[in-house]
């Protein structure tokens, strides 16, 4: 696999990238990152001192949440480096819910939200996908689904294979394990193919810009956010908000008839995600001559399964088995069993990552030597930029739902935007839950949002059930920015993406999924019965 494309160049400065970068490229980044690095002090200063209706910590917080995204669109500093200073701030100035307790310091709590298990998950999957890169199997995967008749012959049947892929695939784990199981393969792909593609569009770009590469890694982070909200389980999201409707109203939402609701909305999606991902980052060439004679001579030199591989298999699919255990076991014995509780709560996403990683430093290639599927030297390759990044978008999250400023933000929004038929609480309710999960995770969405909607809506003498599920389904399209979802900041790492080609396309699919879910979860409702 080429080495522009592996993802250890992810957060490079101006200087590093000048090399990749054509003149007009150069100016447009070294104005950007100019006026960025200006213009976010002011945003904070103006944000700090302006007579805004705010408590006065919940304004300190939207002043460091300003300036931080005019950081990181602007990318004036490294990304992960303004994640990391914006909680240093949250300290400084003691944002609410920051040193409550007089037995810790500002710095405890804040930084003690990386214990997330999250985190966890991303530091494990991250250690199998460098095992995987390490021992050539992601050229491996890369190969065999390229090898699937007519994929490989064009650059658009690639893109959608991998989204139906990821969005099959997220229904019964969760969006993250997904995209980290799909980032090296799709690196993999990259490797293969990109040649191929710069060679017969003529153009001068490194492979790592290319814009095949980023609709490719959009693809895999897009696709899983689909694909998670057609099952229950599929994101925490769903499972939030199903809670929160049955607590409240006297609706009973079953697996199956969940499913059914949602399967025409996520089929929808899929195809305006397909379409809007190649118009508005449309591969260089769109027939790949030669690339299945490539793909099949490639396959035929790989050669058997080395002990390497088998052993990253093992690790691999000792994950993917334990991500999938928690949901058969509800399928098969419900949510309410013993059984299923008890997984669920001793093997969360995070320990079974840490535990498939383990194995890497256990199974051995080379017993008599001692030598191991990865050493510690190759595993510490992995991203721990990306890391960083969404462990500060955790944290930051949860000082917007402890400050109370997330239900400022959900409220007031829809004040100013009004309540009075089902249509526009149902489309302000999906709003709301969207623009929150740009900023925090989309489960720290619905959790802000869903309880704010039901009593709302019954006020106004609405059902309260479908601005519900909007606001769950909008929770779930985080797309524009790297923190928005664990599976952005995980293709992030790939280094394939500039951010503001994430933004544009994001806001794109915001737009389309906003209109789709206000147009087809009323239906899907009343035709399952939920109204």
């Amino acid at each position: 696999m080429s080495e522009s494309v592996r993802p250890s160049g992810t957060y490079r400065t101006l200087a590093e990238q000048r090399e990749v970068l054509t003149p007009a490229e150069e100016r447009f980044e070294k104005a950007r990152q100019t006026i960025g690095l200006f213009l976010g002090p002011i945003v904070f200063i103006v944000m700090y001192l302006a007579p805004l209706p705010l408590e006065p910590n919940q304004q300190t917080l939207a002043a460091i949440l300003s300036f931080t995204i005019v950081y990181w669109l602007s990318e004036a500093i490294p990304i992960p480096a303004t994640a990391v200073l914006a909680l240093a701030l949250c300290v400084v100035l003691n944002v609410p819910g920051v040193g409550v307790n007089a037995d810790d310091s500002p710095g405890d709590i804040v930084y003690g939200a990386f214990g997330s298990d999250t985190i966890f998950l991303f530091i494990g999957a991250f250690i199998i996908a460098q095992a995987m890169i390490t021992h050539g199997l992601d050229r491996r995967f890369a190969f065999r689904i390229l090898s699937i008749p007519g994929v490989s012959r064009s650059t658009y049947g690639v893109i959608v294979a991998f989204g139906f892929i990821a969005a099959a695939i997220s229904a019964f784990i969760s969006n993250t394990a997904t995209a980290a199981m799909l980032l090296p393969i799709g690196l993999g792909m990259m490797g293969a193919l990109g040649g191929f593609v710069k060679e017969q569009s003529g153009t001068e770009r490194d492979i790592s810009r290319l814009r095949f590469g980023t609709a490719l890694m959009l693809m895999i982070s897009y696709g899983a956010g689909v694909g998670g909200l057609l099952t229950p389980i599929g994101t925490p999201p769903n499972l939030i908000g199903i809670g929160f409707i049955e607590e409240e109203t006297d609706t009973t939402i079953t697996f199956f008839s969940w499913v059914v609701a949602a399967f025409p909305v996520c089929l929808l999606m899929f195809v305006a995600l397909c379409v809007i991902l190649i118009l508005l980052n449309r591969p260089e060439v769109r027939r790949l001559s030669g690339a299945e004679e490539y793909v099949a001579e490639q396959r035929r030199s790989l050669g058997p399964l080395s002990r390497g591989e088998r052993n990253t298999l093992i690790a691999f699919a000792t994950a993917v088995f334990l991500w999938m255990l928690p949901g058969f076991v509800a399928l098969v014995l419900g949510e309410e069993s013993r059984l299923y509780s008890l997984i669920l709560s001793r093997l969360d996403e995070g320990t079974v990552a840490i535990l498939a990683a383990a194995l890497l430093f256990i199974l051995p290639v080379d017993w008599s030597e001692r030598r191991f599927t990865l050493n510690w030297n190759e595993a510490v390759r992995i991203d721990w930029g990306t890391i960083i990044l969404f462990g500060s978008g955790i944290v930051l999250g949860t000082l917007l739902s402890d400050t109370g400023l997330a239900e400022v933000m959900g409220t007031g929004i829809a004040e100013a935007l009004g309540f009075s038929s089902l249509l526009a609480i149902s489309a302000v309710s999906a709003l709301i839950a969207i623009l929150i999960s740009e900023t925090t995770s989309n489960t720290a969405s619905a959790t802000i949002v869903v309880p704010i909607v039901i009593p709302i809506a019954a006020a106004a003498g609405v059902n309260p059930v479908i601005p519900a599920l909007c606001a769950v389904f909008g929770a779930s399209f985080g797309f524009m920015m790297p923190v928005s979802t664990p599976q952005n900041a995980v293709v992030y790492g790939s280094g394939l993406i500039p951010i503001t080609k994430m933004v544009r396309s994001g806001i794109a699919f915001d737009v389309i999924g906003l209109i789709l879910i206000v147009l087809l979860i009323p239906v899907m409702a009343r035709l399952v019965g939920f109204v």
